[in-house]
């Protein structure tokens, strides 16, 4: 970002916080110093204010990136910049997006914070203003759509499947088959909302709770067909015959998801319909040896061909010899089919994926 653009930032933000103070009854704007007028410069400003009689201090730094990385950075900053104030101060974060892990960590440090799509926390004397919505501005939905874009997820995925493995780029790159280019730029972003760390030995999840919350937030279906048919076979029967057909063919990548996978792997919820992932080669199989048919009604199988392997990719194999998808992509395929997938997808996680 430009000289010309963060000075803009800051201009407008001092205009948003000072038309916020303005609207409050009581409180009186005494005066404003800018960083070239203070004797710290620290900070970008400092507005003194009163209210009820007694006088406040309001010390602002402004962000242009509000991720927690920036942050806790900034909290930093304000807080050794307040400790040389005798009157009573209040810090204060300004960006122009603060996430709702930003909002928390300023909260957790007593922090105010404001954000030009309306969060604003500021609490001083009997001053009280709280306001939170759930508005996101564009270049924030662009960024995190780019973190769980389908060759990002590749990553993703290597990562919650082994949080504590320290990964160095190339390794990473290799096991996603993805560029080294790549996997940096999906660290960046996973650092800069502190959902990962880079340490001596590598890029590691420090925080893949936050990280699979989101993603659950903006996940959707892998693009691909689904094919609807219909089997007599049912419970082991069928069960038997799908394992046959993995075991058969090792080509086809074959894999039982959401209900049918979580079936398995953590049973809860019980559905009349089997879920499948499989390739073209896999579609053929099961299609072939379970004589599967097309219903004119009610059918009983779903299998899904996704464009992309991922799903396929970290599919496990149970001591069943069944293959089902990952507890991470279980898990997000349950949390978007409906109620009961979500309290499916909340024991699935409780029972695998405790990190």
């Amino acid at each position: 970002m430009n000289h010309a653009e963060t000075m803009k930032i800051a201009k407008d933000a001092e205009m948003m916080l000072t038309g916020t103070l303005s609207a409050v009854q009581g409180i009186v704007l005494r005066d404003i110093l800018r960083e070239e007028s203070l004797p710290d410069q620290q900070i970008d400003f400092l507005i003194n204010v009163e209210h009820g009689g007694e006088r406040y201090r309001l010390l602002c730094e402004v962000k242009s990136n509000g991720q927690p990385r920036h942050v806790r950075n900034a909290i930093f900053q304000l807080k050794h910049a307040a400790s040389q104030y005798e009157l009573e101060v209040l810090p204060v974060i300004i960006a122009p997006y603060l996430s709702n892990q930003s909002q928390e960590l300023c909260r957790s440090e007593s922090c105010g914070y404001m954000d030009f799509v309306g969060n604003t926390f500021l609490e001083f004397g009997s001053v009280h203003i709280d306001h939170k919505t759930d508005k996101t501005p564009k270049n924030e939905q662009r960024s995190l759509r780019s973190i769980f874009k389908p060759k990002a997820a590749h990553i993703l995925r290597q990562l919650l499947n082994d949080p504590e493995r320290r990964w160095r780029i190339a390794d990473l790159a290799a096991a996603a088959s993805a560029s080294a280019g790549h996997v940096s730029e999906v660290g960046q972003a996973l650092r800069e909302r502190e959902w990962a760390e880079q340490s001596k030995d590598g890029l590691y999840l420090i925080n893949p709770d936050a990280l699979l919350d989101t993603w659950a937030e903006k996940y959707e279906r892998p693009a691909g067909e689904r094919v609807n048919l219909y089997t007599h076979l049912h419970g082991s029967e069928l069960a038997n015959g799908i394992r046959l057909i993995m075991a058969t063919y090792p080509s086809p990548k074959i894999a039982f998801g959401s209900y049918s996978a979580a079936d398995w792997i953590a049973p809860f919820a019980r559905t009349g319909k089997t879920y499948l992932y499989a390739d073209e080669r896999g579609l053929g199989a099961l299609q072939t040896r379970l004589e599967l048919q097309q219903p004119h009604k009610g059918a009983n199988i779903e299998i899904c061909v996704p464009d992309e392997d991922g799903v396929l990719d970290d599919a496990i194999q149970l001591e069943t010899s069944l293959i089902c998808t990952s507890p991470v992509q279980t898990y997000l395929d349950l949390m978007i089919s409906g109620e009961r997938g979500r309290e499916a997808a909340q024991f699935l996680r409780e029972a695998k994926l405790q990190w």
